[in-house]
């Protein structure tokens, strides 16, 4: 599920910041943070082209953004985000560079997600494998069972116009080796469906798409992601 495809192809200009500048840029404004922080979980994956949907989205929103790059547990912890970004890659290479003790990332972050059901989270592909199966000892993070690369091989990926529910519109699904959603439980809510098949679902604040929505000029989703973490953030 390593989404190294061409398919995007963004103009906008990726605004980095350093932690303590977006410590220093951190200040209320009726009630709310006027630079929201968007923690990028960068172990393996679609991470890079994340990052400049997420500028460009935040531009589009009219959102101040820092984007904080975590690969490791102090990165997280040094962030304090106010949403997070789970990508897609290969789950397996995710855990062993997430859990190996230079870095201890994964159950930080997964720790961190557990604490707040209404923290922003998007994971999308393998990200969503992470929030369906953690393998941490710990519960589920959303409430549904995933099949590893379902779709099939490289090869077999494509893409396809999905519907999305919380955007109310179609959207340009890229599938990827994609997971298949096996079962989910009753208290989440559908998020998007392709030809009557559920490809994404909601639990609270958490969003699990098994597609790459980073690879199409769309940024819906990582809109979604920005306004609510504006919305949540205090």
């Amino acid at each position: 599920m390593d989404a190294t495809l061409g398919l995007h192809k963004s103009t906008s200009r990726l605004r980095s910041f350093s932690s303590s500048e977006a410590r220093q840029s951190n200040f209320r404004v009726a009630g709310r943070v006027d630079m929201l922080r968007i923690g990028l979980v960068m172990l393996q994956g679609a991470r890079h082209v994340h990052m400049s949907t997420l500028q460009k989205a935040a531009d589009e929103c009219g959102i101040e953004i820092s984007l904080h790059e975590l690969r490791m547990k102090s990165d997280l912890t040094e962030a304090d985000p106010h949403a997070l970004v789970l990508p897609g890659g290969e789950s397996t290479t995710m855990r062993l560079t997430g859990n190996h003790e230079t870095s201890r990332l994964l159950p930080a972050v997964f720790d961190w997600i557990r604490s707040d059901l209404s923290r922003p989270v998007l994971g999308t592909c393998a990200g969503a494998i992470l929030l369906s199966d953690p393998q941490d000892g710990g519960t589920s993070l959303i409430p549904a069972s995933i099949d590893r690369n379902a779709y099939g091989r490289q090869a077999e990926s494509f893409q396809a116009e999905v519907y999305s529910e919380i955007l109310g519109r179609d959207f340009p699904g890229v599938f990827i080796r994609a997971p298949r959603f096996d079962s989910i439980d009753d208290s989440a809510q559908v998020a998007a469906t392709h030809e009557g098949e559920v490809v994404g679902i909601r639990y609270g604040n958490r969003l699990a798409l098994t597609f790459h929505p980073e690879l199409s000029n769309d940024t819906g989703f990582h809109r979604w992601l920005i306004e609510l973490a504006q919305e949540v953030a205090v």
